[in-house]
């Protein structure tokens, strides 16, 4: 157990054998040997290794073991190995400390709901148009009616998605990935992209659960699931009460008002205008050059959409320790927090005055 952790946390900090022996004070050979299992460090050592490496020393003895499979990576093709690792190194450290949580709570009281999909979905789908309905068909199964969504990460965790963050950075390299664990569907996110590319990826990584084995071979899956994202959130039937049944050009104002309403980027509502046929393909290859010519492409104007952020996995946490699951140094380890950090948080004390708790 302990030599499998240290290897994914050495991997994680992105340090070589040698570049972390040179931080504390060892040889190469002793981490060689404490990852091949071979022999363990002492507890000064282990305390100088976690510090270095960033974990707490609980981390390298967790019980919890776990394994994420059929991961699908949606990356840039220059993203390093390197990087990789550690974004799976985390995603494996976050999801351990799910689980580890989860397992705490009597079966009669498990608080995650179970993923399901709607009964109705087609069988086979051949057209790329098909697949707006199949969008319209999962926010109907979800009650999600035409309105824009407010929170997809909450949208997500409450209908059996387990969704983390991760903020390795990536120099904007990586945008999610997905994978199941236990059979349950995961969705991991860059927490350092912008608002609206976060809930692309989380409804693109949506559609992939969704049109799994419905897709003829002449499908794209990957453009099969961008189009199921921008219907996801802007369904056919309000994108068309937004703009109208037909136009000959588009404000730019009209665009940035929409991207603040319905969270997807101005190019994104572009897009979906030409595949509702609102616009014609001549008219949205124009928007998409001004876009380029305005350096909209890689910026949109305006401030950043907000980011998603996740809160279930620390409000089930308070929930353990409310139903006394946990005690508060249990709390404090879940969170990767200190003792002392976490009395703090739970009292409330977020600007260092202290607040009466119940």
């Amino acid at each position: 157990m302990f030599a499998e952790r240290f290897v994914r946390a050495r991997k994680a900090s992105g340090l070589s054998m040698q570049a972390l022996a040179d931080k504390v004070g060892l040889s190469a050979n002793a981490i060689k040997k404490y990852e091949h299992g071979d022999a363990m460090p002492s507890s000064s050592n282990l305390m100088k290794l976690s510090k270095a490496l960033n974990v707490r020393s609980e981390y390298f003895f967790r019980p919890t073991k776990i394994e994420v499979e059929g991961i699908e990576y949606r990356k840039r093709a220059s993203i390093s190995q390197k990087i990789l690792n550690k974004i799976r190194s985390d995603v494996l450290d976050q999801a351990e400390r799910w689980y580890e949580l989860l397992d705490l709570f009597p079966d009669s009281a498990k608080p995650i709901a179970n993923f399901e999909l709607p009964q109705d979905l087609p069988e086979s789908i051949t057209d790329y148009e098909e697949i707006d309905s199949v969008a319209d068909c999962m926010r109907e199964h979800w009650q999600l009616g035409l309105n824009p969504v407010q929170d997809m990460v909450d949208t997500f965790e409450s209908r059996g998605l387990m969704v983390i963050l991760t903020y390795i950075e990536t120099d904007k390299k990586f945008d999610g990935l997905a994978g199941t664990i236990k059979e349950q569907p995961l969705i991991v996110i860059s927490g350092s992209q912008a608002g609206d590319r976060q809930r692309f990826t989380l409804a693109h990584e949506l559609g992939h659960l969704v049109l799994r084995d419905r897709l003829a071979n002449s499908i794209d899956e990957e453009k099969a699931c961008d189009r199921f994202a921008g219907a996801f959130l802007l369904p056919t039937s309000a994108v068309k009460r937004e703009l109208g049944e037909k136009r000959s050009q588009l404000e730019s104002r009209e665009l940035y008002m929409l991207k603040g309403e319905y969270g997807i980027s101005m190019a994104g509502i572009t897009i979906r205008a030409q595949q509702c046929r609102i616009i014609t393909s001549g008219y949205y290859a124009h928007v998409m050059r001004y876009f380029s010519k305005q350096g909209w492409r890689k910026q949109e104007p305006g401030d950043a959409y907000p980011s998603e952020q996740t809160f279930l996995f620390k409000q089930l946490v308070y929930r353990a320790l409310s139903e006394e699951y946990i005690g508060e140094s249990k709390a404090a380890e879940l969170l990767g927090m200190s003792l002392a950090s976490f009395h703090k948080e739970r009292k409330l004390e977020v600007t260092g005055d202290s607040t009466t708790t119940c």
